[in-house]
């Protein structure tokens, strides 16, 4: 079993025991009632939020967002290391070497922040 499949595997268990939670049945079931005082003390609710005993869980977003920065710091990384390495084997190409791994970082943050942006924006 190679790497990969191992993280798969482990993040799949692991949103599983996450959302188990959230999946199961309900006990009690809240009774139906017209009084408004009732009404007026239950927490208000987030439209796109699941509740779980008056607790906000914003688990979608988060989780985005941890990928989000998981995959740019592990792109960032792997440009920087590939062009100091490249810069080590032509030092007379360092110059160009070193524009295009700037470019190329700044894409990835570019499209980092919007992948945030939209993770936080829809939970």
């Amino acid at each position: 079993m190679n790497r990969l499949s191992k993280i798969a595997v482990l993040s799949l268990v692991v949103m599983l025991l996450v959302a188990a939670p959230m999946l199961a049945a309900d006990a009690k079931a809240p009774a139906q009632t017209s009084d408004t005082a009732a009404a007026a003390k239950a927490p208000a609710m987030v439209p796109g939020a699941a509740s779980q005993n008056g607790f906000s869980i914003f688990f979608g977003g988060a989780f985005g967002a941890g990928l989000v920065i998981i995959g740019a710091g592990l792109g960032i990384g792997r440009i920087g290391a590939t062009a100091v390495e490249s810069m080590a084997r032509q030092p007379e190409v360092a110059g160009n070497i070193q524009a295009a791994m700037i470019i190329s970082a700044a894409l990835i943050e570019g499209v980092t922040f919007f992948a945030l942006a939209v993770c936080m924006l829809y939970p």
